[in-house]
């Protein structure tokens, strides 16, 4: 990509029962260096697909922490804002339920920890930033309608 108009990010705030897997972004990225995170990344540029923004949670997950997601998936929000670069990113966000595996770091350039934490716990934490605490506020909502149904 060139110059793009917008850079397309998805994230995926992963719950296993009652706690959320959260990361630490790592220091080398160009991003939000070193602040808690949910799970994402961009959108590479392919060929056409089917289902472009799912595949594309299913493999920054497996990429940045070697687990599998379940294959389904729940609308959070989407939003904007502007990277470092000065690119305009569209951000969606999915809830996505844990399948299998040990969460761990699998490239140090993009994440340099990772943590299963609970709600109140993410809501506490002075290291998580505003905008965590909100994404994560959405995706307890959609978990909670989920798990009723």
């Amino acid at each position: 990509m060139s110059n793009p108009l917008y850079v397309i990010n998805v994230e995926a705030a992963i719950y296993k029962i009652d706690k959320y897997l959260i990361i630490k972004r790592s220091e080398k990225e160009e991003h939000a260096p070193g602040v808690l995170s949910l799970v994402g990344g961009k959108v590479e540029e392919r060929m056409a697909e089917n289902n472009v923004l799912e595949n594309s949670v299913k493999r920054e997950v497996l990429e940045e922490v070697g687990i599998e997601i379940s294959n389904s998936f729940h609308y959070i929000e989407s939003n904007s804002f502007v990277s470092d670069k000065g690119y305009i990113v569209v951000n969606i966000g999915f809830l996505c339920k844990y399948e299998s595996g040990e969460p761990r770091c699998m490239s140090e350039d993009e994440v340099s920890e990772v943590h299963w934490m609970g709600y109140d716990e993410i809501l506490s934490n002075p290291k998580a930033p505003s905008w965590l605490k909100k994404s994560i506020n959405k995706a307890e909502s959609v978990r909670l309608r989920v798990e009723k149904i």
